[in-house]
């Protein structure tokens, strides 16, 4: 028998693979472009993929006038804080670690859903005090083309600052910036996103250092017993986790249910509830109300 075949399917298959690949390069050097031309810039590192994969480039096209700011604070996980260090060592680039105090901010604590806005503002006031201090003039932070179309307040306290976003002035989506860290063989590029662990606790719940320190345990724990992609959602005596869907199977046994009850007992919670919808990032926001969302974006 002769296969059906279709000489023109697969020379477009073809063709719109190199031009995919033509326009990630444009981006790519869109994007040096962009960066080569600031006198000296600070960057925003968490030690996630965007923030990394910035902190990367900026270095490759500013050399010493770029410095990474990495915030040194409870709502940022231990784990992640030392692999963040390794991989401004690992690619030589200069770090500075901060300590930013969102916790002291009552408007932070209380948790409404304009709680990133406050974060950010720390942020970013803190890095426009360094910036001070190293005559470095701009600031700059890790959000991709697609951010845009999330509640993410802390866009607008970056607005307020002057901070940068060069991953969208050149067009870089989030697979984009996935792509061109595994073209650079940087090992973060399929790293898990993570967002602050603040953003596990239930909006109106006030964020407390010993909250953020349960979460961090937890999330720890899910680590340990095999998991990678997935969420502690803190909702009082209530933990509510997260694990991604193709993850799920691996939690399906009286077993595993009996281990992870155990882990989160121990930590103090009452109640332990698997997630059946899996893991989603901003899951926290589909329970604010419209007039709350509407208050996060104009904060």
């Amino acid at each position: 028998m002769h296969k059906n075949v279709c000489p023109l399917t697969d020379y477009f298959s073809e063709h719109a693979s190199q031009l995919v690949k033509v326009m990630l390069q444009q981006k790519e050097q869109i994007l040096s472009q962009l960066l080569s031309k600031l006198d000296g810039l600070l960057v925003a590192y968490s030690g996630g993929v965007d923030s990394a994969y910035l902190a990367f480039a900026a270095h490759r096209a500013l050399g010493g006038r770029m410095l990474a700011v990495l915030a040194d604070s409870p709502s940022l996980s231990r784990s992640h804080m030392r692999d963040a260090i390794s991989f401004a060592a690992e690619q030589g680039f200069a770090l500075r670690v901060v300590s930013t105090r969102e916790l002291e901010r009552p408007e932070y604590v209380r948790n409404d859903g304009a709680r990133c806005f406050h974060c950010k503002d720390e942020l970013f006031g803190v890095m426009s005090g360094v910036a001070r201090d190293t005559g470095f003039s701009h600031l700059a932070y890790g959000m991709n083309l697609d951010d845009r179309g999330d509640l993410r307040p802390g866009q607008h306290a970056a607005k307020q600052h002057g901070v940068l976003a060069p991953l969208v002035d050149a067009g870089l989506t989030k697979e984009d910036v996935r792509s061109l860290a595994r073209q650079a063989g940087l090992r973060i590029w399929n790293k898990p996103a993570s967002a602050c662990l603040s953003s596990r606790v239930a909006y109106g719940n006030e964020v407390t250092a010993d909250v953020l320190r349960v979460i961090e345990d937890g999330e720890e724990a899910l680590y340990v017993l095999g998991f990678r992609q997935f969420r502690v959602r803190h909702h009082g005596d209530t933990a509510r986790i997260e694990i991604a869907r193709e993850e799920l199977e691996h939690a399906f046994s009286l077993a595993m249910f009996d281990e992870i009850t155990r882990c989160f007992k121990a930590l103090g919670f009452k109640y332990v509830a698997l997630d059946t919808e899996g893991y989603r990032s901003g899951s926290m926001n589909a329970l604010l109300s419209p007039a709350s969302i509407q208050h996060a974006r104009t904060t």
